[in-house]
């Protein structure tokens, strides 16, 4: 049985973890954004008001966690969803999409890392996004975002290595969630594509979840959790040219719909 706290764990992945988890015996703390305990939340996990983008709640977070038995997995869950051309998405998009996505990670990671090298255990597991690998047109921000926790995480992977604390990178493509509710940005046409992927898509957060504790057991370093992932993972390193081919095909459609008068900006 392990403690394992969730950010963004009233919704979506962050809800599917929580359910799998509780359900095979380990203990769930929830963090989210609301002031009092959502109906969403299970009533076996513990819940925290945790706005990833407050030091503050993580420094309450941290506090709850040391006087009520310590901590055995950070699962930095929370994100929002951001799509737009880079010269019609505002910077005011960016500053969001990178406070939450990238920032809340690095918080997280600052906040726990301490307990974790006291401990010499523990387990940081940062949910990224296939973006965070292959970065397709229209979605710069959320993609360098995703990249960045990419990146981020494979640093700490090595660096925290010396007190036995693993650390794991979470990819995974388009799945059923309500991420694309999180879209508010200026850039509508590429948001409505984002809304079809997601909303479209066969994979539901329950089958990804038990994908994402499976490679938590295993302490991969990266866990992909559908054969987009893999493909597109393993095209970009191994087929360039197919690669680049794929997204220059993608970028032509997104500038001739814009041609043809589809889509602002």
């Amino acid at each position: 049985m392990q403690r394992i706290l969730i950010t963004g764990g009233a919704s979506g992945l962050g809800l599917a973890l929580t359910q799998l988890l509780l359900a095979r015996g380990d203990r769930v703390i929830v963090g989210d954004l609301a002031d009092d305990r959502p109906a969403t939340v299970p009533a076996a996990a513990e819940y925290l008001r945790l706005d990833v983008r407050s030091q503050q709640d993580w420094d309450a977070a941290l506090a709850h966690v040391k006087s009520t038995g310590g901590l055995d997995v950070l699962v930095n869950n929370a994100g929002v969803a951001t799509g737009g051309r880079i010269d019609v998405e505002s910077i005011a998009d960016w500053q969001r999409v990178i406070d939450v996505n990238l920032l809340g990670v690095v918080r997280g990671c600052q906040t726990f890392t301490p307990l974790f090298k006291d401990q010499h255990r523990g387990h940081i597991v940062n949910i990224a996004s296939l973006a965070g690998l292959v970065h397709g047109p229209g979605m710069s921000s959320y993609n360098a975002a995703k990249a960045g926790v990419v990146a981020l995480s494979e640093t700490l992977g090595f660096e925290l290595a010396p007190w036995g604390i693993a650390v794991s990178v979470v990819c995974p493509a388009f799945f059923q969630t309500n991420l694309h509710t999180s879209l508010q940005g200026k850039d509508t046409s590429v948001e409505e594509s984002a809304v079809r992927l997601i909303t479209g898509a066969k994979a539901s957060a329950d089958q990804i979840a038990a994908m994402v504790i499976a490679g938590m057991d295993a302490r991969k370093r990266l866990i992909l959790t559908d054969r987009l992932g893999h493909v597109a993972f393993w095209t970009k390193r191994l087929a360039w040219p197919l690669y680049a081919a794929s997204g220059r095909r993608l970028g032509a459609g997104m500038a001739r719909r814009r041609r043809d008068g589809g889509g602002n900006g």
